[in-house]
């Protein structure tokens, strides 16, 4: 028993190959353009949310003197202000999936501290925008 394909199967199955491996191909070309829509997309958030944070520090550091308290309320706005723009560095020199991670772990090891410091960037940031 001969168990050799005819020409005609052959040709068939050959054919059918190359559109299998063409399709893969056509698929594999649409994940990697995704996969570069998705990081584009997200070092753009990641910009925008640098840039954010920025702003709030140069908006915190031109209002820091008129605020109320003296001296020491001046010093706070302005560390206020330092970690705020070094934060918007942080976060435009790493991904955004390890900032937040690092965020998580910071919060988790921290939860009284990372209350209050959120609690205080809220109240300063309150202070500095409020219309008077």
């Amino acid at each position: 028993m001969d168990t050799t394909f005819p020409n005609d199967y052959r040709s068939a199955a050959d054919k059918v190959s190359g559109q299998i491996s063409d399709a893969v191909t056509s698929v594999k070309d649409k994940a990697q353009d995704l996969g570069k829509l998705a990081s584009d997309k997200m070092t753009e958030s990641r910009t925008s949310a640098a840039n954010g944070l920025a702003n709030a520090a140069s908006t915190i550091h031109q209002k820091a003197e008129t605020l109320p308290g003296g001296d020491t309320v001046h010093s706070i706005a302005h560390t206020t202000a330092d970690k705020l723009a070094a934060t918007a560095d942080y976060v435009r020199s790493h991904e955004m999936k390890d900032v937040i991670g690092d965020l998580e772990q910071v919060v988790r090891r921290n939860p009284g501290p990372a209350l209050l410091a959120a609690v205080a960037v809220g109240f300063m940031a309150g202070r500095m925008f409020r219309e008077d």
